[in-house]
């Protein structure tokens, strides 16, 4: 029996045969929050820190990661986005759209050191990138450009013109360079995080739209949630397409895991989609975990390797009027939550 165990090991190996590896995801915890309003965005954690922000409405919730207890709360603001986290220099910067402002805050204290505006409409996602010790804010409206910020001073020190008018999420690859999901187009945009020029218009191809990316940087990869029941997975060299795998519906977060190898996409039908990464270029869904319709965003707990999402109950969809828009089912006051999803 070892032997023939043996022979089939090496033959899947020189086959590129997938081996399904085991995963038993369920939500672990439910950290209530509440309050009227409860419209919501990125979740970002702090591995060390223990902290987790959680955008909700006009601020965000900053919860111990373990326990679920309240900190504090960073704001006022017109419409959380996103939180970049710099540990090296002690401060993060918070994303709001409407007022297209970006707050620099202590990150012990959580007091706001300064606001700023972006130089673009409606910066969404931001991010710290370690290679060129910078942050930087993709900017959601018509202007279609990222806003560069010196990370110790908050100062902005440049644009990125991309062209794009739908900016989404953004990682970098370790190698110089960026990558933005172009929702309109479903695209990538690539740019030289240098010269901060850019390079390149990836189609996401079999992907509708694209929201939440991330980045393997080892696997040269960069990881794309679509619209249309799908992630697109690109060379991060070439642009090419190398694999299209299912998730749910609509999925508008993603988070890689490189300890696991592991994707997840949060999707808006109420699931969170679970995927092992093979090889670079092949992929298993392992499992859809069932969270809550609209439990549309994501963060990755690098520590324990848990995912959180967040979301709330909604109440039933009201009748559309004649001629007027799709109407959307009202969220319930005080059920907003989040949830930690793990293995058991």
């Amino acid at each position: 029996m070892k032997s023939l165990l043996t022979k089939f090991l090496a033959l899947s190996g020189i086959l590129g045969v997938a081996v399904t590896a085991h995963a038993d995801y369920s939500v672990l915890s439910h950290y209530k929050i509440g309050g009227d309003n409860s419209r919501y965005d990125y979740i970002t954690v702090d591995p060390v820190a223990r902290r987790a922000y959680v955008a909700h409405e006009k601020k965000f919730e900053v919860l111990n990661v373990d326990t679920g207890e309240k900190i504090g709360e960073l704001g006022p603001l017109t419409k959380a986005h996103g939180v970049a986290l710099v540990p090296d220099t002690g401060h993060g910067f918070a994303s709001s759209g409407i007022d297209d402002v970006i707050i620099m805050f202590d990150l012990k204290t959580l007091e706001q050191i300064k606001r700023f505006k972006s130089t673009g409409s409606n910066p969404d996602s931001i991010m710290y990138d370690p290679q060129t010790k910078r942050v930087y804010a993709a900017n959601h409206g018509d202007t279609g450009d990222v806003t560069v910020i010196d990370p110790a001073s908050g100062e902005i020190v440049a644009t990125v013109k991309l062209g794009a008018n739908v900016l989404e999420g953004i990682c970098f690859d370790g190698r110089g360079h960026a990558f933005v999901n172009d929702e309109e187009k479903s695209s990538v945009r690539v740019f030289d995080t240098q010269t901060l020029k850019p390079l390149a218009v990836w189609p996401s191809t079999g992907g509708e739209g694209g929201t939440g990316i991330a980045c393997d940087v080892e696997g040269h990869r960069i990881f794309s949630a679509c619209a249309n029941f799908k992630m697109v997975v690109l060379d991060s060299d070439t642009g090419k397409v190398v694999a299209t795998v299912p998730t749910g519906e609509d999925p508008d977060g993603l988070t890689f895991d490189p300890k696991t190898k592991r994707i997840f996409t949060s999707n808006f039908d109420g699931t969170m989609t679970v995927i092992q990464q093979n090889t670079p270029d092949k992929y298993t869904v392992l499992q859809n975990v069932a969270t809550g319709l609209g439990y549309k965003t994501i963060g990755l707990d690098e520590k324990t390797g848990h995912v959180l999402t967040c979301g709330a109950k909604m109440g039933p969809k009201p009748a559309r009027v004649k001629g007027g828009p799709a109407p959307k089912a009202p969220i319930i006051p005080g059920t907003f939550e989040v949830l930690v999803v793990g293995e058991k």
